[in-house]
């Protein structure tokens, strides 16, 4: 009678088919105090800069239209 071995790639392939599943990740996540004036100071710092950066996004869009449209003219001249 002959024995039979399995290496250790045929035995990762055979474990999904009797059901293993993977244990789900532990973490240990520290407890963190939860300040309402901090927060909020926080959240009007954020919104002031996210207003100039649209402002300043929308203009540079701008340029790059007026730009490519003056290429498109000055193509269309020649």
């Amino acid at each position: 009678m002959e024995t039979f071995y399995l290496n250790r790639k045929e035995a990762a392939m055979i474990k999904p088919m009797f059901g293993y599943r993977p244990k789900p990740r532990k973490f240990n996540y520290p407890f963190r105090h939860h300040d309402p004036e901090k927060e909020k100071s926080r959240r009007e710092r954020l919104q002031i800069k996210r207003n100039h950066k649209k402002y300043h996004q929308g203009r540079s869009v701008l340029m790059y239209a007026l730009g490519l449209s003056l290429v498109i003219y000055i193509m269309y001249l020649l």
